[in-house]
């Protein structure tokens, strides 16, 4: 039957061995299947023998949820009885994947949950696959978002994520033909049993309309804001669960609905598509992840959802903290609001025009408590991500919150002027509103200026940020800017995803080691030891073999899982050089044709990744991939010295079996390009070795695992830019590379697009004239580096290798980062 009372509880989580690899009590499986059982006539409504495979995920996830849902009321009543500080973390994206093995993995059940499934005649990894992945996210942020929510949870922070709930994530990518189509992502479509619709927790968010500025004699004036259109957010939240399952913190999404679902009177006049145009236009803010905003409408979409979720979550931040302390003063004390990018940035405005127009503070006071509130992440040096809006659309639809803007820019290029003196070009550099090409807001300058701690994501994101885009912003607010290094949970990307090393790691580490990653650091003296080594290659091989049977079932490639599995799995992008691994991928076939018996390392290239629905050479840059995969994997003088795969529609699951069989972690991007990565720190935690740039993460990385086990090549960012003020044109450097040259004329020619001779030609003009990327610049370095991997790859240092990158990664776990935020930034103590 179903519970009425917290479910019997595992043996002691504080013993050295964890709970899931103990032989587990009878009597906790029997009540789980008892429990199981009960859902499926009570909750699906079914006989059991009439019961599909969709049925028992929802009943096994709801009997987990039942075990989780007490130990989140204990973790909530615990920290309002401490009365302490919380964290609330505002992102527009959380790709928090697939639950039911997370949850599973982190509350200790997950063999008593296998063994009742099975006993249940059921497929247990059958079962865990009929789960949608979440796409709530495009790529790394929201990635490092979810991560940063299981951190929270597992060092017990009290905490609060805030985002919008769509109803269809980031696009489903079908690669038809070699191109990439884009389709709804229906995760929502047969419901989600790991959330909570909180009725009672509603917003009332409202736009445009116009201002009216009252004067009063007790005050310095108020500023009413008479909105015109008022749509509703509604609260659902989803259990995070903590490693061991000693704290859950909550993931709360919005939904948006419109106050009247339907105008009954223009329904009744025979409009019946205009009765609903207002819960329509409504709707449309959660409806998608990134709408395209090559349109005005798309734009307009995209501000709305900003300012929709940003006042949904800083209202119910409000209420709450009204509801345990009572004075709206002492927000900072007991609130700490990190904005994840530009996104949120809406919150600066937003807390201000709360906090005096609803609240009656004045004006130096609302924005004293906003800026010691918030805090902001900076993920991106790339002009184009930094997001600006025009002020004309502010202004019709956020009237007040422009009207805030401009008061804090006031002030704030008076205190520019008085440290800068009559520079007009810093004045322009600092100031909120862009008035080169029309004026917009800088959402970066904003949520910096409105916050007192900025951090970036990696030590040279950090410092480039002080040299570069936000260099006169430091100078103006010298001691705002840190430096966060980002983190991965390593109870998914290890223990989850790869039990059998996770198995291995205990065996030589102990068992401690799941608890204390630092442990990990004992493999050092196992790196060169025979039995370890091949005790370490079996699994690598497992994993493999795993990968290519996918491969081979689903795309009808057939792979060797003895070659070298060379991965690059990330969002597409120009900056991010797929381009440059594909082009070293036909230099490497002319190589393997002009000397077909030469001494070859056989290697797989797998690619995955999906480019922005708008993102025209992106998306060519896919086709490319997969014509030269079509031409290569069906050469027969190649033989299986060189296979390339694309797999489609990348997502957490995807990466989840992809990571563990990597040997080669591409890592590529432009140097001083790449903020992070957080990918690079997944594979080289599961044994892969990096090929990179000396960019983001990459360098932490080699100073950490040492720079004789990671291959480093190209340019560095000083030397980007030099390159780069000398112009675009590559001709120098291809008339210097024979073997550039000869691929790039192949690419002209037509010989991997015979149906379409000019199909590729944009991409050969750019490696030729628009070297803005480096693709051509750093191409011979790459071709260099990749030939070390060959030479390592073909003897034992390569294992050597692999095995100091996993015993030296430690120091990358999200948790690391997270007390780094805790203690830092948001002034909360980590026990």
């Amino acid at each position: 039957m179903a519970f009425d009372v917290p479910p019997k509880r595992l043996r002691s989580l504080d013993e050295d061995t964890p709970a899931w690899l103990e032989p587990e009590d009878d009597d906790i499986v029997a009540e789980i299947k008892s429990t199981i059982l009960s859902k499926i006539v009570l909750v699906a409504g079914k006989d059991v023998k009439h019961a599909d495979i969709h049925d028992w995920y929802i009943a096994a996830a709801l009997t987990l949820r039942d075990r989780i849902v007490y130990q989140w009321l204990q973790s909530d009543r615990a920290t309002q009885n401490h009365g302490a500080k919380r964290a609330y973390y505002l992102s527009l994206e959380f790709l928090i994947g697939r639950l039911l093995t997370d949850a599973l993995t982190n509350m200790s059940l997950m063999k008593p949950f296998r063994m009742a499934i099975e006993d249940l005649g059921l497929d247990f990894d059958e079962l865990r696959n009929v789960e949608p992945d979440a796409a709530l996210g495009n790529g790394g942020l929201g990635r490092l978002a979810a991560c940063f929510m299981e951190s929270m949870a597992s060092l017990a922070i009290p905490a609060r994520g805030y985002g919008i709930r769509y109803e269809h994530g980031l696009f489903r990518q079908i690669i038809s033909n070699g191109w990439q189509e884009e389709f709804p992502e229906q995760w929502l479509l047969s419901g989600n049993p790991w959330e909570f619709e909180r009725r009672d927790v509603v917003f009332d968010i409202q736009y445009s309309g116009r201002l009216d500025h009252a004067e009063e004699d007790d005050s310095e004036g108020r500023t009413l804001w008479i909105p015109d259109e008022t749509i509703q957010a509604i609260a659902y939240d989803t259990p995070i669960v903590g490693w061991r399952g000693h704290h859950v913190n909550a993931l709360r999404l919005w939904s948006a609905r419109a106050v009247d679902p339907m105008r009954l009177d223009t329904f009744n006049s025979g409009d019946h598509l205009g009765a609903m145009s207002e819960m329509a236009r409504a709707q449309a803010i959660s409806k998608f992840l990134y709408p395209s905003d090559e349109t005005p409408a798309g734009r307009e979409l995209r501000l709305r959802q900003e300012y929709f979720f940003v006042s949904a979550s800083l209202q119910d931040i409000l209420n709450r903290h009204l509801h345990t302390d009572g004075d709206i003063r002492s927000l900072p004390s007991h609130a700490a609001i990190q904005l994840n990018d530009t996104h949120p940035s809406l919150a600066v405005p937003e807390l201000i025009r709360l906090l005096m127009d609803r609240y009656h503070i004045g004006w130096n006071d609302a924005l004293d408590i906003t800026t010691k509130t918030i805090s902001y992440t900076n993920h991106t040096l790339l002009p184009e991500a930094l997001e600006t809006w025009p002020v004309e659309l502010f202004e019709r639809m956020l009237p007040r919150h422009l009207d805030i803007i401009y008061r804090i820019n006031a002030e704030h290029l008076a205190a520019a002027e008085k440290h800068f003196g009559a520079d007009a070009r810093s004045q322009a550099s600092v100031s909120l509103i862009d008035e080169t090409g029309g004026r917009r807001v800088r959402m970066g300058h904003l949520a910096f200026v409105g916050s007192h701690r900025i951090n970036g994501v990696s030590a040279m994101h950090s410092e480039l940020m002080r040299e570069t885009v936000f260099a006169d912003l430091n100078s103006l607010y010298p001691d705002r800017i840190t430096n966060k290094t980002n983190g991965i949970t390593f109870r998914r990307w290890l223990h989850q995803c790869n039990p059998e090393l996770t198995s291995l790691l205990q065996d030589a580490c102990g068992a401690a080691v799941l608890d204390e990653p630092e442990r990990l650091r004992m493999l050092e003296r196992l790196s060169d030891d025979p039995a370890f080594q091949q005790r370490f290659q079996t699994v690598k091989r497992t994993n493999k073999v795993a990968l290519a049977q996918i491969i081979a079932r689903q795309f009808g490639i057939v792979v060797d899982p003895s070659a070298l599995f060379d991965v690059q799995i990330k969002r597409i992008h120009e900056y991010k050089r797929q381009l440059l691994n594909a082009i070293e991928t036909i230099a490497l076939y002319q190589a393997i044709l002009d000397d077909p018996q030469g001494n070859w390392t056989p290697r797989v290239k797998i690619f995955a990744g999906k480019a922005a629905a708008s993102y025209r050479q992106a998306k060519l840059i896919i086709k490319l991939i997969n014509d030269i995969g079509n031409v290569i994997n069906n050469d027969p003088r190649i033989r299986d010295l060189l296979k390339v795969v694309f797999i489609p529609n990348y997502n957490v699951s995807a990466a989840e079996v992809i990571v563990p069989a990597s040997d080669l972690s591409e890592q590529i991007s432009t140097a001083g390009m790449e903020a992070s990565g957080t990918g690079n720190m997944k594979l080289a935690l599961n044994g892969a070795i990096t090929i990179g740039t000396f960019d983001g993460a990459n360098i932490e990385i080699a100073e950490h695992v040492g720079e004789e086990n990671i291959h480093i090549f190209g340019m560095r960012a000083d030397e980007v830019v030099q390159r780069r003020s000398m112009g675009l044109d590559a001709t120098d450097i291809i008339t210097s590379s024979p073997k550039l040259a000869r691929v790039i004329e192949a690419i002209e020619r037509g010989a991997f697009s015979p149906d379409d001779a000019s199909r590729f030609i944009p991409i050969a003009h750019a490696l030729r004239f628009l070297d803005h990327y480096l693709v051509s610049a750093d191409f011979d370095d790459y071709y260099r580096a990749q030939r070390a991997v060959d030479t390592k790859w073909a003897s034992p240092e390569w294992t050597h290798s692999s095995i100091l990158n996993v015993a030296r990664m430690a120091w990358f776990s999200s948790d690391r980062t997270i007390r780094e935020y805790a203690e830092d930034i948001w002034g909360i103590p980590v026990i």
